[in-house]
């Protein structure tokens, strides 16, 4: 990516590093920091010069100051293998978080139990082949390896980019993934899904014909606020809650609640001279969260960090303070799911939250 003139300097270091300095221009004491605390999705990874392992999002929940109680790792293409059949090259994600998670299990790190949850990719496109990848996933990663992610993210718009890779259109409705997602649920496995806002009713579509797989949404569904989709909030807004309310009637559709620091959203939020306060975050996010609690409920809704992706924008203690702000008009047993219980069931973690 190019950097434009007249960028500040550090509009230039958050578009490819984190930006430490600026991050600590603003603090905030933690709310309620006894509330447990499952961080359903958040990454790990070695590249590039960017560096995010255990030692970093340790710091980050020590730091913030929250009662973490466990952490489900997302794919990330991190520590592929580089030897052996491609299809089973990302197995080396999973034995690579798996040995994170056998860190933190000894418990000499603190309580929390950081990757307690593995999500990694397998190529669905695959087929029924597909089998043999998801054994060795279950065998590299035990009791801790849940679930697939797959990003299929595309729009018309090439200036929308938010993976390194390139997508074809329309890749959920293809027999073959289809045939490859079939293979999840007698795995005993769930799916998550990076997609854009346009493309919600594909997983909906998925997501009906595939009524005993458990589905979640990352990031509410990335209603997108940039390129063709900049200045028009409204119209995105509509048509990606009406997508919304479509999906929550899978009764095995869940919805992450966060990610939503990042570009595409439009919110901009590492422009600012400092980072954003939990004010200002629980003000921008309002709309999109009470949304989707209102459509999926408190029991199939959960709050998530994307660390260390929207550590560009925010630190990890200031941001679960805006969830905890969104969250202040629910009951106590409504706070345990969106906070705890949701992602716990979800990932089938043995978390307590005690």
């Amino acid at each position: 990516m190019n950097v434009k003139i007249g960028e500040t300097e550090h509009e230039k270091k958050v578009l490819f590093a984190i930006d430490e300095d600026w991050l600590a221009l603003h603090k905030e004491a933690p709310i309620d920091p006894a509330m447990p605390i499952i961080d359903p999705h958040h990454h790990l990874w070695d590249r590039g010069g960017a560096r995010y392992l255990f030692d970093q999002l340790k710091r980050d929940i020590d730091t913030g100051g929250h009662n973490i109680r466990s952490t489900v790792f997302l794919q990330c293409d991190s520590m592929y293998r580089q030897d052996g059949d491609p299809k089973f090259a990302p197995i080396g994600e999973t034995e690579f978080v798996n040995g994170v998670a056998a860190m933190s299990a000894s418990g000499r790190y603190g309580p929390a139990r950081l990757c307690a949850g593995i999500v990694s990719f397998a190529d669905l496109l695959l087929g029924t082949d597909v089998d043999a990848v998801l054994a060795q996933h279950i065998r590299a990663g035990g009791e801790r390896f849940k679930g697939v992610r797959y990003c299929t993210v595309w729009d018309a718009d090439k200036r929308i980019k938010s993976t390194p890779f390139d997508y074809p259109e329309g890749l959920l409705l293809e027999p073959k993934f289809r045939a490859g997602f079939a293979r999840l649920a007698p795995h005993g496995l769930s799916f998550d899904s990076l997609i854009y806002h346009p493309q919600i009713p594909e997983l909906t579509d998925i997501a009906r014909a595939h009524p005993d797989t458990v589905v979640v949404l990352d990031h509410i569904g990335m209603p997108l606020g940039m390129g063709v989709y900049a200045g028009k909030g409204d119209e995105v807004f509509a048509d990606w809650k009406r997508n919304i309310r479509a999906l929550a009637q899978c009764p095995k559709a869940y919805v992450k609640l966060g990610g939503m620091g990042m570009h595409m959203f439009g919110f901009d939020f590492e422009k600012r001279p400092v980072p954003p306060s939990s004010d200002v975050l629980a003000d921008a996010w309002r709309p999109f969260v009470e949304t989707c609690i209102e459509a999926f409920g408190p029991k199939r809704a959960m709050f998530e960090s994307n660390f260390p992706v929207d550590k560009r924008y925010y630190s990890y203690g200031v941001m679960w303070n805006a969830f905890k702000k969104l969250a202040v008009g629910f009951s106590a047993s409504e706070k345990a799911d969106l906070f705890f219980n949701t992602a716990k069931s979800v990932y089938r973690l043995p978390t307590t939250a005690g």
